[in-house]
C-alpha cells in the first residue's frame, strides 16, 4: 500500500497524468502510421519522384535497388555502359597507336627505310599521342577500378568530365598531328612510289603481320582522327545518361565545349591552309561507319545465342587476343611461346525477368546465363565466329601471379583459352567481369574440384 501510494505521488509530481499518456501514445501511433506510409512510397534517390512500384513481398522491397524508379535505374544502366564504352575505346585507340610505332615506325628506322626526316613527316608527334593516351588511359581505369572495389557497380562515382578536363592539354596535340595529316599522306605515297623497299614491307605487313588486322599504314595514321571527333560523341552519351544533380555533370558538358571549340578551331586552320578535308565531314562518315560495324557483331551475337533482345546486356566488348596452349606447361615457360591472334570478344548476360507478362515493364532480375561470343575480323565483308559461344556456367576463370598479363578460361572437359589485352589494366578488367559471372552461374567448388591442375592452384604446386 506505501508503494502505490509513493508512486501515485511521483507520478503527480511528475505532471503527466493518464488523459496526457494516452494522447501521446495516439499521437506515437500516428507518427508511426506516417513513416510507414512514407516508406511505401518513398521518393527515388536519382530523382525524387514518387511513381516506385509498392512492394507488398519484403523480400522483393529489399532486393529493390537503391530504391530508383525505373527511369533511373535504366538511366544507370545507360551511364555505366557509356562510361565503359569511353574507356574500352579510348583502350583500343591507344592499342593502335602502339601498333603505328612498334609495326611501322621502329622496324623502318632500324632497317634504315627512310631517313629521321621522313619519318618525321609521315608519323608526326605520334609519340607525343602515345604518352598522353597512356596517363589518360590510367587514370580512367584506376576511376573504374576503385569504384568496382568500393562497391559502386553502377560506376556513379566515375567522373569522366572532371578527368577529360585535367588531360585538356591533349588537344593541342591533337591539333598539331591533325594539321599534318594531309601533307603526312601525300608523302607517304610518293615515297612508295620511289622506294621499292618501303613497298614491300607496307605490302608484307599488311599481309603476313597478324596485329594488323590486315589493315594498311594509312588506315592506323587515321586513328588520332577518329578519336578526336569520337569525344563530343561519347560525351554527349555519358551527359543523356547523367542526371543534373550529379556533380560530373557540370564538368561533361563543359569538355564536351572544350572539344567541340577546339574541333571547329582544326576546322578553321585547315581551311586557312588550303586543305579540302575537315573534321566535322570526317567525323559524321567515320561515325556511321563505326557504328554500323557495332551493330553487325552485335547482331551476330544476338543471333548466335538465340536470346531475346530485351533480356539481353552487352557487358563488356571489344578486341582481345587469344591463344590456345597446346599443353599445361606454358605458364612455367611463359605467355611468350604462346601464339596469339586478335579477336573480338563480347561479354553477353542473359537476365531474367520479374514479370514475364510484359516484358516491356518488367524489371531485370538475377543472371539466367552469360557467354562469351567470339568474332574473327571480317572477312569478304562478313563477320565469323571463332566457335560456338563459351558458357561461363562451364568454365573456370583462373590467373596466376607468374603472368599476370594474361588470365585462362578452362571449359569444362572440353578446351583451353588464354586471353590478354593490349593494355594490362583492361586484362585485368576483363578478368573480373568473367569471372563474376562464371562464379554467379552453377556451383563454383563443384567445378573447381572437376579440374584439379587449374591455374588457380599452381602457386601451391610451384617449388
Amino acid at each position: 500500500s506505501t508503494r502505490t501510494k509513493s508512486v501515485d505521488v511521483e507520478r503527480a509530481d511528475s505532471g503527466i497524468g493518464q488523459m496526457p499518456n494516452r494522447k501521446w501514445k495516439n499521437r506515437a501511433s500516428e507518427t508511426l502510421s506516417s513513416l510507414q506510409a512514407w516508406e511505401a512510397h518513398r521518393p527515388c534517390t536519382d530523382c525524387g519522384e514518387r511513381d516506385l512500384p509498392v512492394e507488398t513481398d519484403v523480400q522483393n522491397c529489399n532486393q529493390r535497388r537503391a530504391d530508383l524508379c525505373e527511369k533511373c535505374r535504366k538511366r544507370r544502366t545507360e551511364r555505366k555502359e557509356s562510361v565503359l564504352e569511353f574507356v574500352n575505346t579510348e583502350a583500343s585507340y591507344g592499342e593502335d597507336l602502339r601498333i603505328i610505332k612498334e609495326e611501322f615506325y621502329l622496324p623502318m628506322q632500324a632497317a634504315g627505310l627512310l631517313s629521321q626526316e621522313q619519318l618525321q613527316g609521315i608519323f608526326s608527334n605520334i609519340q607525343e599521342l602515345i604518352d598522353l593516351n597512356e596517363n589518360f588511359l590510367e587514370i580512367l581505369q584506376e576511376e573504374i577500378d576503385q569504384a568496382f572495389d568500393q562497391g559502386d557497380d553502377d560506376l556513379m562515382t566515375v567522373c569522366i568530365g572532371e578527368i577529360f578536363l585535367e588531360f585538356v592539354n591533349m588537344l593541342p596535340a591533337f591539333q598539331t598531328y591533325c594539321l599534318q595529316q594531309s601533307s603526312s599522306v601525300n608523302m607517304l605515297n610518293a615515297l612508295e612510289k620511289e622506294k621499292e623497299l618501303l613497298r614491300i614491307f607496307l605490302n608484307v605487313s599488311q599481309n603476313d603481320n597478324t596485329a594488323l588486322r590486315r589493315m594498311n599504314l594509312r588506315s592506323f595514321l587515321m586513328a588520332p582522327l577518329q578519336r578526336v571527333t569520337k569525344y563530343p560523341l561519347l560525351l554527349s552519351r555519358i551527359i543523356k545518361a547523367t542526371t543534373e544533380y550529379h556533380p560530373d555533370h557540370g564538368s561533361l558538358r563543359e569538355a564536351k565545349s572544350r572539344i567541340e571549340s577546339h574541333l571547329e578551331h582544326i576546322n578553321m586552320k585547315t581551311k586557312q591552309e588550303g586543305n579540302s578535308w575537315t573534321l566535322r565531314s570526317f567525323r559524321q562518315d567515320s561515325k556511321k561507319k563505326r557504328e554500323v560495324i557495332n551493330i553487325e557483331m552485335r547482331e551476330t551475337a544476338l543471333k548466335t545465342v538465340g536470346w531475346l533482345r530485351e533480356e539481353t546486356r552487352f557487358v563488356m566488348e571489344g578486341s582481345l587476343q587469344l591463344a590456345q596452349p597446346p599443353d599445361g606447361q606454358w605458364v612455367k615457360k611463359g605467355s611468350k611461346t604462346l601464339k596469339f591472334q586478335n579477336m573480338q570478344v563480347l561479354l553477353l548476360v542473359n537476365m531474367k525477368r520479374v514479370s514475364e507478362s510484359s516484358l516491356e515493364s518488367a524489371e531485370p532480375g538475377p543472371v539466367k546465363d552469360a557467354v562469351l561470343v567470339l568474332i574473327r575480323d571480317k572477312n569478304n565483308g562478313k563477320f565469323h565466329l571463332l566457335r560456338e559461344p563459351l558458357r561461363l556456367s562451364n568454365c573456370i576463370v583462373s590467373t596466376d601471379p607468374d603472368c599476370d598479363d594474361t588470365f585462362e578460361l578452362i571449359e569444362i572437359r572440353r578446351e583451353a583459352f588464354v586471353f590478354r589485352d593490349s593494355d594490362r589494366a583492361r586484362t585485368h578488367h576483363w578478368f573480373r567481369q568473367i569471372r563474376r559471372y562464371s562464379r554467379e552461374l552453377g556451383s563454383w567448388k563443384k567445378r573447381r574440384n572437376a579440374l584439379p591442375n587449374i591455374m588457380i592452384s599452381t602457386p601451391h604446386t610451384r617449388p
